[in-house]
């Protein structure tokens, strides 16, 4: 079967015409955006500038910011050109690479939020073989995985999308999403379907029950531990265990926005549909940064620093100025 004509162009139909409301959305999505990536991209400093977080839960981290620029950048930008502009299209080599990117963003977070966990497993079921069993080596290895196995996954699954023919060429959503353009075929696929349901217990369902069995483990140890341990534990694993149940909860939500049809308000819907792609990669930087003492402490240090740094060049250049003022004189 021939790949469908590249060059058609979709049309969203789920916006509004331009109006306040359009660029009210604009304006808030826009703020959220630019947040998104400035705590992000702090993060990510903070981890790199600080040799003491060069630790594999803070590496897992950085990767997990990285993913989440992903997936903001995907959605957003594309969202906010179409909040303003009166005609909301995309190409369809356009539409096929947000799919991808979405699809990406969504499967490697699952991933390394279950590496996450299984770094808390380690850290505190087997303390004494931590440093023996995540190694650099085994680092590198298990993030080669994360990403490699789910982009060459999801590239065959665009390939058996791409070979859909389309009759139809009408988005009603805010944005591309793989089930959307499979409804726009004029032909089913089988093996779309299957492959799919695949995906899904590979990359959702499997990651799912490996977190959930982690931390089976470490509430079994921390039970028999001592209330120190406890505190220790708890305090250790909240950040992960609310990134993970907020990133669970927006998939899960997108999930039901795309699977089920529901009689919900438009707004209702339009959160639904972008809950994934605006709360967690916003939340999850700033959660670490306010559970995590030292991201928070690291960051302080540097604040610190840059400004002792400041004055002491101002102290410098203000003297130099003195010097050249009594010469002159």
């Amino acid at each position: 079967m021939s790949l469908p004509n590249l060059n058609i162009t979709l049309i969203f139909t789920s916006y509004g015409p331009p109006g306040a409301l359009n660029y009210g959305v604009f304006v808030i999505s826009l703020a959220v955006y630019f947040t998104t990536v400035f705590a992000n991209v702090t993060l990510m400093l903070v981890i790199c500038l600080d040799t003491a977080l060069h630790k594999p839960m803070y590496i897992f981290l950085f990767n997990l910011a990285i993913n989440g620029l992903i997936g903001s950048s995907a959605v957003l930008p594309k969202i906010m050109e179409n909040l303003v502009d009166d005609i909301k299209d995309i190409l369809y080599t356009d539409c096929i690479l947000q799919v991808f990117f979405i699809t990406v963003y969504a499967t490697c977070a699952y991933a390394i939020l279950t590496l996450m966990a299984y770094d808390r497993y380690v850290s505190i079921c087997k303390p004494l073989q931590y440093h023996t069993i995540m190694t650099p080596s085994k680092i590198r290895i298990l993030l080669f995985i994360v990403y490699c196995v789910p982009i060459c996954s999801l590239a065959v699954q665009v390939y058996l999308t791409l070979r859909l023919p389309l009759c139809r060429y009408t988005v009603n959503k805010l944005f591309c999403d793989n089930l959307a353009i499979v409804n726009l075929s004029c032909a089913k696929n089988t093996w779309e379907d299957l492959y799919g349901i695949f995906l899904v217990l590979a990359f959702v369902v499997l990651p799912l029950i490996c977190v959930i069995l982690s931390y089976v483990q470490i509430l079994f140890v921390s039970l028999k531990a001592s209330v120190n341990a406890r505190k220790k534990a708890l305090k250790t694993c909240t950040p992960h265990l609310i990134t993970f149940i907020n990133f669970s909860l927006a998939s899960l939500f997108s999930v039901i926005y795309n699977r089920l049809n529901f009689s919900l308000s438009k707004e209702v819907n339009v959160f639904m549909s972008v809950h994934f792609i605006l709360i967690p990669p916003l939340l999850h930087p700033l959660i670490y940064g306010m559970k995590t003492k030292e991201i928070s402490n690291s960051l302080t240090k540097i604040i610190q620093r840059k400004i002792h740094a400041l004055g002491f060049n101002l102290k410098t250049e203000q003297r130099c100025n003195e010097a050249l003022s009594i010469s002159a004189k």
